[in-house]
């Protein structure tokens, strides 16, 4: 799953959590709407109003209303985000660990729960592609992951900063020297997935994509069983 040109939202979830962030999205457009709809009809009517008040010094009033409604819509706002900031930070008992280390400008893997299985994924340069692969996107290792199973990542970098994110999943999380990040994640679908590096970590920055492979468990159990004996 990646973005194409037709996008003007946001990519399809495959995940529980991206759905919630995709409802929390139309959520608060909705909201955005309403009050931009709001504001525009009356500074229509303002505009175009010709009475006036000759006696109005103060309106006490409609400043507590406009002071106490806008706290309120805050709320409707504040809340949702809130629950899915602890939902995306909750670890919730993973099948499986993969440890990633960004590298200038490549990423590494180890499957933590596997003899410690690691290979190094590198973009495939154009002039190697195969006719269906993606140009800038495809790697030459894919993250090979089992659908419907909890799996916790830990992220990390040798040398600068840099950031995995995969805009399907729903996550973004920062690769730093010296610093091991986690996060949990739930495909819900098989499919490839692509995402990239969204931290400026220098001249190649653009080229150092990611791919995960989402299959079922039995042939996950194959693939691994392939490549640790």
């Amino acid at each position: 799953m990646m973005a194409t040109w037709s996008n003007l939202g946001l990519q399809n979830s495959i995940s529980p959590l991206m759905e919630q962030l995709n409802f929390f999205h139309d959520h608060t457009i909705l909201i955005l709407i309403m009050i931009t709809s709001l504001i525009s009809y009356i500074m229509f009517l303002l505009f175009f109003n010709k009475f006036t008040n000759r006696y109005l010094l103060h309106g006490q009033t409609i400043e507590i209303i406009w002071t106490i409604l806008p706290a309120i819509i805050l709320m409707f706002i504040a809340f949702p985000s809130l629950r899915l900031l602890y939902l995306l930070d909750e670890i919730n008992s993973p099948l499986i660990t993969l440890k990633t280390i960004g590298h200038q400008w490549y990423w590494s893997y180890e499957y933590s729960n596997f003899m410690n299985l690691e290979f190094d994924s590198y973009m495939i340069p154009t002039n190697s592609l195969e006719n269906n692969g993606f140009r800038l996107l495809d790697v030459d290792n894919r993250i090979i992951l089992p659908f419907n199973n909890q799996i916790r990542i830990l992220v990390t970098a040798t040398d600068v900063l840099h950031s995995w994110t995969i805009p399907s999943l729903g996550i973004k999380i920062d690769a730093t020297p010296g610093r091991l990040n986690q996060t949990n994640f739930l495909m819900n679908q098989p499919g490839l997935f692509f995402g990239q590096c969204s931290e400026i970590c220098g001249a190649n920055h653009s080229f150092m994509p990611i791919v995960i492979e989402s299959i079922p468990m039995s042939y996950f159990i194959k693939w691994i069983s392939s490549h640790i004996n």
